[in-house]
């Protein structure tokens, strides 16, 4: 319920080759991942010629609550997923990894992104005879995979990946390797660390900071990297493609202490701030942020402006579904049991509230009521990232376009609707200039509207889930 209004990231991986503790490890690791997915949990390991499994719904620590669940989870190999899905799409069969057994082979697979042809390939696999267990588009890649005429697994996998479009960023489990694989436009981050003489692969790396393993490099766009005991072994798809990273891992999705696309998380996010000061400067008392994720991007605006910076909405973070339906005079509940105002902090004073996105408006409308009530003289809100008005196909739950507040109404609309004294948005341009990487590099179709590749058009029977 409280969740209605913010976009989600639709899962994290993370893997392990050559450790004893490589079960315990992925747990940490899918530990430090849970805000990709807080929706299901599960992690294969591999050793000794067997393969093992556990998965279930809930987040990390509920799935693996019982410490023994981890220590049934035997072998020097694993692979773990931690998911948030789409709606209608939570079921346990759509909990990952997928495990397949072809020709006596297992194949273990996690996947982060979205496929835009998986509508048509998997029209096209059931009329040659494919049968598919789950609606998750990443079971296409498993199939595909079955139908390759290739021995090695590597191979498979290449052949799959040549045939599907979209945002992939995925760890393979076998009897004896981990592989690791990103789309040829590398729209959502993968890393690799090493640890102990191992290796570990994560979608952020602040899952390798909590066991201690060292970054080395990111998955390259377009790389199949196969860890085994002949060591490292990079294949490349054919498609190869301009870059197109997702700027949303700035904004929002990544944890500020990662480093993504080869930079720092926390940075980034403050030179946010400091452009959003510059393009939009304001007469106030303190500035404010909308936690967690503003807070970086609201420390930078703070510096550049020189307003001082406060702790103005307290945030819960004890949050989980209520199924008490509240009277009608508990108003907008939704917001209330996650944030709440520090009066002292906003009463009788001028603020500036930064947030780094606004979706469908009315979670930012209520919060705005929200610091109305405590006693603000003035409101001027401010977004770190430029107007939503397309929505993701590349691995992000958003709204439809129609439910997007900036598909339909200009700045000045937003600003009336939110009840604001002022609405700044940060620019494209603005934004796309705080990475060091050049502008190309970047995906901002939600932004602007243009995609990097064709968006295929799927029947609504059939709503195949984001991962």
């Amino acid at each position: 319920m409280i969740e209605s209004d913010f976009m989600h990231d639709n899962c994290g991986v993370f893997g392990v080759y050559g450790s004893s503790r490589a079960a315990e490890l992925t747990y940490f690791g899918l530990y430090s991942l849970q805000h990709r997915g807080q929706e299901s949990a599960g992690i294969v390991t591999a050793g000794n010629g067997k393969v093992y499994i556990y998965k279930g719904m809930g987040e990390v620590n509920e799935v693996f609550a019982n410490r023994k669940n981890i220590e049934r989870l035997k072998g020097n190999l694993a692979v773990g997923h931690t998911r948030y899905s789409t709606t209608g799409a939570s079921s346990l069969t759509n909990i990952q990894p997928f495990l397949i057994t072809n020709q006596s082979q297992k194949l273990a697979i996690a996947h982060n992104g979205n496929l835009t042809n998986s509508f048509r390939l998997r029209m096209q696999l059931e009329k040659e005879g494919s049968i598919f267990q789950t609606t998750s588009d990443t079971e296409i890649i498993l199939h595909l995979a079955a139908l390759s005429r290739n021995r090695s697994w590597v191979r498979r996998i290449c052949d799959s990946l040549e045939q599907v479009d979209g945002a992939f960023s995925l760890l393979f489990l076998t009897d004896e390797s981990l592989i690791a694989a990103r789309d040829p436009f590398g729209f959502r981050p993968l890393a690799l660390g090493r640890y102990n003489g191992g290796y570990i692969v994560a979608s952020e790396t602040c899952a390798f900071d909590i066991i201690g393993a060292k970054y080395i490099r990111d998955i390259r766009p377009g790389e199949v990297l196969e860890i085994s005991k002949s060591g490292l072994k990079s294949a490349f798809l054919k498609k190869k493609k301009h870059h197109a990273f997702c700027i949303f891992e700035y904004i929002y999705f990544a944890r500020p202490d990662s480093m993504i696309y080869g930079e720092n998380v926390d940075k980034v996010r403050r030179r946010l701030g400091r452009q959003l000061a510059i393009e939009h400067p304001a007469e106030a008392d303190i500035v404010i942020a909308i936690p967690d994720s503003a807070n970086t991007a609201a420390l930078g605006f703070s510096e550049k402006s020189g307003i001082k910076f406060e702790i103005g909405l307290i945030r819960n973070h004890y949050v989980g579904r209520t199924f008490i339906d509240p009277a009608q005079d508990i108003r907008d509940l939704d917001v209330k049991i996650k944030f709440n105002p520090v009066k002292g902090v906003i009463k009788d004073k001028k603020v500036v509230v930064v947030d780094d996105s606004i979706v469908r408006g009315t979670t930012s409308k209520k919060l705005v009521k929200l610091i109305r009530s405590a006693g603000a003289k003035q409101i001027h809100f401010r977004v770190s990232s430029p107007p939503i008005t397309s929505p993701c196909f590349f691995g992000i739950d958003m709204p439809t376009k129609e439910e997007l507040i900036a598909s339909s109404k200009t700045i000045k609309q937003i600003q009336e609707y939110l009840e604001v004294d002022s609405l700044g948005y940060l620019s494209i341009n603005g934004m796309l200039s705080m990475p060091s990487l050049p502008h190309e590099n970047f995906c901002v179709s939600c932004f602007s509207g243009r995609y990097p590749l064709k968006i295929e058009k799927t029947n609504d029977k059939l709503r195949l889930e984001k991962v």
